[in-house]
């Protein structure tokens, strides 16, 4: 009974020491790091619809993180703070996305804020496209080159090829 008393108070130790450990972690996590063209909020509401132009815009906010892709009638500003977290990937906080949409001659008609929610899920297609001639099996990869000629022998001309000597 003694014994396993014991034991229980060692695996709790344990346990405890463990979640300590992870917490600690937490604190040896390098700063977050800002990315991107964060939109200050007061320059954004210095932009009018149906007013401002693409310069207007550039100079204002300058360069946009992307446009579109087969376009030029929308400009999209994304900042965000990623971080790496000791023992995983790499997370991104807070994230702000400001869509800008001009007309053809270029001037501003919409400007939106995209929260996360506004965004899709794109699945990734797992698939490869085959291509031909490179399915080789464990056997063809280990025995596949016995009985071919080699450079060197005279089935292929090689330097140990005889008559190719006689000439040279």
């Amino acid at each position: 009974m003694a014994e396993e008393l014991r034991a229980k108070r060692r695996m709790s130790a344990l346990i405890l020491l463990a979640a300590l450990a992870l917490g600690a972690c937490e604190k040896l996590a390098p700063p977050p790091v800002p990315r991107g063209n964060r939109v200050d909020s007061e320059r954004l509401s210095q932009i009018t619809k149906g007013v401002q132009t693409r310069g207007d815009v550039l100079a204002l906010l300058g360069p946009p993180t992307a446009r579109g892709t087969f376009d030029e009638e929308n400009w999209f500003y994304i900042s965000g703070h990623t971080q790496l977290m000791p023992g995983r990937y790499l997370e991104l906080r807070d994230r702000v996305v400001v869509a800008i949409s001009f007309d053809r001659r270029g001037v501003v008609q919409d400007i939106r804020q995209l929260r996360p929610e506004d965004g899709r899920d794109v699945g990734m297609v797992s698939r490869e496209t085959p291509v031909p001639g490179t399915e080789r099996n464990l056997m063809q990869a280990l025995f596949g080159n016995i009985g071919r000629p080699s450079l060197g022998d005279g089935a292929t001309g090689g330097m140990n090829n005889p008559a190719r000597m006689n000439r040279q």
